[in-house]
């Protein structure tokens, strides 16, 4: 009969199947998770064994723990390529500091203090197409300096710039070149232990290394069987742990049946995934279970070399009836769990004999096939036929032949051509649907066959655009199936476009908000957000009307990011956002930094550390902002922001320009604004450009309800708390965006405009400086040029002059110095002789008016004395009043890497002058206005006597146009008023001003030196006396005479103006004064003159009145006598402008 083989073989095998269940042991788990490799000095070191992979990129990730802290060199892995030229890959250090070895170049860290006992993670990454590795210790990206070796200094060819088969990696030492052969050498005993080495083909990005750090690597296992130990068993160490939830379970699995007939895959995929249901615990959920034939070598051979003898027995026996096969399950466990234990706990649910509840069908399990490897994450679940498991008794079982089934799900893709409804598609089928623009032509689309059955790209070359243009997008529907592809659209097409008008980003921030609103934000969207946010902040585009839409927009991407575990921070060039799930009652405070990235090409994300050398932004959150996070069942999330585009937040002000990047601080799901905190939110930003002296800075936030709506910037609530040339500190009481704005109202002029003006200004106060000092030595050699009250006033107004051109020459050379002391005296003695020079111009117009108004009234005794106590007396006090005030007021801005370039003196970095603002206004500017206000007046006065005198004059006696302008230009320069010119640099004329300033006041000693020296006769006449030889030099044949200046004179007239005009007697007029006039008047050949103002009016003096005899005419003494050419012949007329008054006398 034809049944009975079949009931022998089913007998023989329950028979030693029975036998075997009750003898079989557990194969060992291959996979090293849970253990470590301890070096000690009988165990050294661990050898990779030899593999098969080129890499021109990857990954490489370990955890470490050191004996000791800062110790001598250890290794904890070194891997030399096959060709010794090539160089070596190798994760060293010396203490607290890590050092990586890449091809011949070394990269190292600062002392990042590694501490002892604790287990530290380090993964490094690198890519051909990068010109430095990353290394991230405990998830942090650190900083790596290149350094030179002169033993790897050597240039190394490109072609090594890859892992090579055939290397030699080993763990725990290093392994040179050794006569042609690799050999290990061990480390010192720093490094205790070692774990969890893997490697992966690619570089992982900074989010993979941080969320996916319990992820098995993809070519290099912790594993046994890709290990060659030595001497040195793994151990276990349950300090080290390490959760995840997605695993891979590959496993081999045979069926064994009582009829003898084959197992079709369908029915094989069903036992397996009713058989992982029973075996594991409810929360180990298999999502997904693939099944496939099992080969001889792959499952028979591996059986056979691992089962005891009964066991093969048992095989043998039922070979008939045995259907052997590769299974693959896709697990999530949940919560998560150590991977450690996660493994042991599948390896041994799967390794007993498994008897189906359902039929006569047995499931034995190759245990040494077992693999579970924790993952990236599940695969997307295909549809799957329902289960079709049948009676086995009852169903007739009969050989046919099996194929792997599955279906593409329905799914909806948007593109540019359109949207493609794609329908349920069968494994190894095609989908065609019509275009929806041109509907005579179809798009095509395969449905792949494969364990897991996927779609793959569309054939979209017959259809044409649909969406062309931005505005196109109107007609895009967004929902949650293409709101990633709608974003990547709108990417496209933003990628050729420099500059959008009003609709188009009204079109764009439309669909990005509809974006948002429909779904939930994964870490793939939010990056598509983030990058397409980008690049409408680096376009041209005119922002001002769309500030709100894009911040809020940026901030509903953080408030709905979801598929992340602590912290998640998305990069872009322009913007960055950081997002911090916050653990309630243990929040301690936050930080917040950003960094220039390596690579320059986007910012860097630094969370809860001191601020790096460099950061551009740093924001730090107080810990009494927990008593502001919202009562919800989700953790409280604080959102940081950062905007590498300052246009974006335009200023309506000209006089206050945004300085710095925009940093922002907010929690998600708060009823009510932030405000009022009693600790401070401190905020520190780099300024774009440097703060120059003159400039001021102002911490402000972006209040949106300004501008009717549009935004603007508000400094209510915050304060600055300090600020530098290159950074500003502002504490605020409430969250929102932050910037610094910086006063540009007193920024002077360009670069270039600013450098000429430099050399004028030095050029100038040099030259004036020179002929100030021929002026001074002049008047100061020759006595006779020194006897008027005119003259002595110009000597001691020029020392005044070439006082303050010498220090301001003398002040950066004397601030360049560094020290203090000398800084302050420098800038007292600039503002000393600053003071002095205005004091006196103020004094010449003090003497033109008495000597004009008061004429013949007055006689002051120790005049020049009480002139000389209050010209240089009251700067004195001045200055000294400072000092006893405000001692702080004087020094210098001596920044480190300041420009060495000249400057001026009002925009001079390095430079020693007054800091204090209030002292600067009150002491300087206050002061000059005074005087000059007083000039002016004395100015315009003289201008009008002048005019009388010369309207009253004989027309013979007038003098011409070009004298009278001389007069007026030497005037005003001997007043000082051309120091006006400074209240005018600002408007649209500003420039001129300033090179009219710089021009006139740095050369004021020149002119001087024209006026007073050079165009002079009787200073030409003392300088030919005795400086010129030979035929032009003069002999001095009789005393000075006053009037020897005058050039040509008519004969004397009768005094008509003394016979007018009675003698004014004084009770302190004395008998020399009367003598002098006496003589005075004879050597003048009895001339009738008024008292002069001399070539620049500078010789009008107080006159000494006179005591005389009742009815004595005589004409009182004037100690100058040069008179411009319109007072030279006065007339009858002129005696009532000098009419004598009652008798004065001022002390």
């Amino acid at each position: 009969m034809t049944f009975q083989p079949k009931i022998f073989n089913a007998v023989v095998a329950l028979t030693f199947l029975s036998i075997a269940s009750s003898s079989m042991t557990m194969a060992p788990l291959l996979s090293l998770w849970g253990n470590v490799a301890e070096f000690t000095a009988n165990c050294t070191h661990w050898t990779l064994k030899p593999h098969a992979s080129t890499l021109d990129q990857f990954t490489i990730c370990l955890h470490l723990k050191f004996k000791v802290s800062a110790c001598g060199p250890w290794t904890a892995f070194m891997y030399h390529h096959p060709e010794v030229q090539c160089g070596s890959v190798g994760l060293e250090g010396r203490g607290g500091a890590v050092m990586v070895r890449l091809f011949g170049s070394n990269w190292t860290t600062a002392d990042i203090g590694l501490a002892t006992k604790e287990w530290h993670s380090l993964c490094l990454t690198w890519s051909h197409t990068d010109d430095r590795p990353l290394l991230y210790v405990n998830g942090s990206l650190t900083d790596l300096e290149a350094v030179e070796d002169s033993l790897t200094s050597s240039a190394i060819s490109t072609s090594c710039y890859e892992l090579a088969p055939n290397g030699m990696l080993t763990l725990g030492a290093a392994s040179p070149m050794v006569d042609s052969a690799m050999r290990s050498l061990p480390s010192t005993n720093c490094l205790d232990r070692l774990s969890l080495f893997r490697l992966w083909g690619r570089q992982r990005s900074s989010q993979e290394v941080n969320t996916l750090s319990c992820t098995e690597g993809d070519l290099v296992h912790w594993s046994k069987e890709q290990w060659d130990k030595g001497l040195c068993d793994p151990i276990r160490d349950n300090t080290l742990t390490c959760e995840w939830s997605d695993y891979k379970v590959s496993f081999n699995f045979s069926i064994i049946r009582f009829d003898g007939d084959s197992t079709e895959l369908s029915l094989a995929r069903d036992i397996a995934s009713r058989w992982l249901q029973d075996v594991l615990p409810y929360y180990y959920q298999a999502n997904q279970v693939l099944v496939d034939a099992a080969t001889r070598s792959s499952a028979e051979d591996n059986y056979m070399l691992t089962t005891s003898s009964r066991e093969k027995l048992v095989r043998h026996a039922s070979s008939n009836a045995n259907n052997s096969f590769n299974g693959t399950a896709y697990m999530k466990v949940s919560p998560k769990l150590d991977v450690a234990n996660v493994q042991q706990k599948i390896h041994t649910a799967l390794n007993p004999i498994y008897n189906d509840p359902g039929g006569p069908v047995k499931v034995q399990v190759f245990s040494s096939g077992t693999q579970v490897t924790p993952i990236d994450s599940l695969p997307a679940v295909t549809t799957k036929r329902p289960p079709i498991m049948s009676s086995i008794l009852t169903s007739s079982f009969t050989q046919t032949s099996t194929s792997i089934s599955g279906t593409c799900p329905a799914e909806s893709q948007q593109t540019r051509k359109g949207l493609f409804e794609w329908p349920v598609t069968p494994a190894g089928k095609n989908s065609t649907l019509p275009c929806p623009k041109n509907t005579r032509d179809y798009a095509t689309r395969h449905c792949k066959l494969s364990l897991s059955t996927q779609w793959m790209p569309p054939k979209l070359q017959d259809c044409h655009q649909v969406v062309e243009t931005i505005l196109d997008l109107n007609h895009v529907k967004v929902t949650p199936e293409t709101a990633l592809a709608v974003v990547k659209i709108i990417e496209s097409l933003l990628s050729n476009r420099s500059e959008l008008n009003d609709p188009e980003m009204g079109m764009v921030m439309a669909k990005l908000k509809a974006v948002v609103d429909v779904r939930s934000v994964t870490a793939d969207l939010g990056q598509a957000l983030i990058d397409t946010i980008s690049d409408i902040l680096e376009s041209h585009s005119y922002l001002l009307p769309f500030i709100g839409m894009i911040l809020n927009i940026t901030e509903a991407v953080g408030d709905s990011m979801v598929g992340f575990h602590g912290s998640s921070t998305l990069v872009a060039p322009a913007l960055a956002v950081s997002i911090v799930d916050v653990v309630p009652g243990q929040f301690d405070g936050l930080t917040f930094g950003v960094s220039p990235h390596a690579a320059g090409d986007k910012p860097e994300i630094i969370l809860n550390k001191v601020p790096l050398k460099g950061t551009v932004a740093f924001i730090s959150l107080p810990s009494i902002l927990q008593h502001s996070f919202p009562h919800t069942q989700s953790p409280p999330r604080v959102q940081f922001q950062f905007y590498g585009i300052p246009d974006l937040f335009m200023n309506k002000s000209k006089d206050q320009v945004l300085n710095s990047f925009v940093v922002s601080a907010s929690i998600s799901n708060v009823t009510s604004s932030i405000q009022d905190l009693r600790e401070d939110v401190q905020v520190t930003l780099l300024h774009l450009q440097p703060k120059q002296p003159h400039m001021d800075t102002q911490c402000v936030y972006w209040n949106f309800n300004k501008n009717d709506g549009n935004g603007g910037w508000d400094p209510r609530g915050c304060r600055k708390y300090n600020s530098s040339a290159d950074f500003t500190t502002c504490l605020c009481d409430h969250l929102t965006h932050f910037g610094v704005l910086l006063d540009v109202s007193r920024v002077p002029v360009d670069n270039a405009n600013e450098q000429l003006l430099t050399v004028i200004t030095y050029v100038g106060c040099g030259v004036s400086s020179l002929f100030l000092g021929i002026t001074v030595l002049t008047y100061t050699a020759f006595g006779k040029l020194c006897r008027d009250y005119p003259s002595k006033i110009l000597v001691n107004l020029s020392v005044a002059l070439l006082g303050l051109n010498l220090a301001f020459l003398l002040n950066s050379w004397l601030s360049s110095w560094g020290a203090n002391g000398l800084c302050v005296a420098a800038a007292v003695t600039l503002h000393y002789f600053l003071l002095a020079s205005f004091t006196w111009m103020g004094l010449e117009g003090v003497n033109m008016y008495f000597a004009l108004i008061k004429v013949f009234n007055i006689y002051v005794p120790a005049y020049i004395f009480k002139f000389c106590a209050v010209g240089w007396g009251i700067p004195l006090v001045i200055c000294a009043l400072v000092l006893i005030v405000k001692s702080d007021a004087y020094g210098g801005l001596l920044y480190s890497g300041a420009r060495s370039s000249l400057k001026p003196l009002d925009n001079t970095d390095n430079f020693c002058w007054l800091q204090d603002d209030v002292t600067f206004y009150v002491s300087v500017v206050a002061y000059a206005s005074l005087v000059y206000l007083f000039n002016i007046a004395v100015f315009v006065v003289v201008l009008i006597q002048i005019h009388r005198m010369r309207a009253n004059s004989p027309a013979g006696a007038r003098s011409g146009l070009m004298r009278d302008f001389k007069g007026i230009v030497t005037l005003t320069l001997l007043l000082g008023l051309t120091w006006t010119a400074g209240f005018f640099t600002w408007g649209p004329a500003r420039l001129v001003m300033f090179y009219i300033f710089s021009l006139l006041n740095t050369l004021q000693g020149l002119f001087i030196f024209l006026f007073h020296c050079l165009l002079k006769e009787n200073v030409r006449r003392q300088w030919r006396v005795h400086l010129c030889l030979g035929k032009f030099r003069l002999e001095d044949h009789s005393e000075w005479s006053p009037t020897a200046s005058v050039a040509a004179l008519a004969k004397p007239s009768p005094c008509q103006l003394n016979a007018g005009m009675p003698s004014v007697r004084s009770v302190e007029s004395s008998s020399t004064v009367s003598t002098s006039a006496s003589s005075e008047s004879s050597q003048r050949g009895s001339s009738c003159k008024r008292p002069a103002l001399g070539l620049f009016v500078k010789s009008l003096v107080f006159p000494r009145a006179q005591s005389t005899s009742l009815g004595t005419q005589q004409k009182p003494p004037y100690e100058g006598s040069d008179l411009p050419t319109w007072l030279e012949e006065p007339t009858p007329d002129m005696r009532h402008l000098a009419r004598p008054h009652r008798h004065q006398t001022w002390k």
